[in-house]
């Protein structure tokens, strides 16, 4: 695994680029404030399609943030997510630095 957060001319203040994008940050701020959610419920809360969810879910999942469940409800497939704790280190490390990043500006 390569670090989360390296500064690129594309990425000059560092974030990491894991969770930076719009549906992934609302994936790891989601099950932040959640203890799990189903595929569905993601992909109804960030009004995403299933491809594009899917996607996004198994790059935070590669990267160690989710933890991963897929078992069956009678015969429905259910996905269930949760953030692990790198996740939300990650998470925390994040917004640590989207704050700093804000101060410094308003200076």
């Amino acid at each position: 695994m390569r670090p989360a957060a390296e500064l690129t001319d594309t990425n000059p203040v560092g974030f990491d680029q894991v969770i930076h994008g719009r549906v992934r940050l609302g994936i790891v701020s989601a099950l932040a404030v959640e203890e799990s959610l189903t595929f569905n419920e993601l992909k109804e809360r960030l009004e995403t399609s299933d491809g594009n969810l899917s996607v996004h879910a198994r790059r935070l999942e590669e990267a160690g943030y989710l933890e991963v469940t897929k078992s069956f409800d009678k015969r429905i497939p259910r996905t269930d997510y949760r953030l692990t704790s790198a996740g939300r280190k990650a998470l925390e490390r994040y917004l640590d630095h989207m704050e700093a990043l804000i101060e410094r500006v308003r200076e």
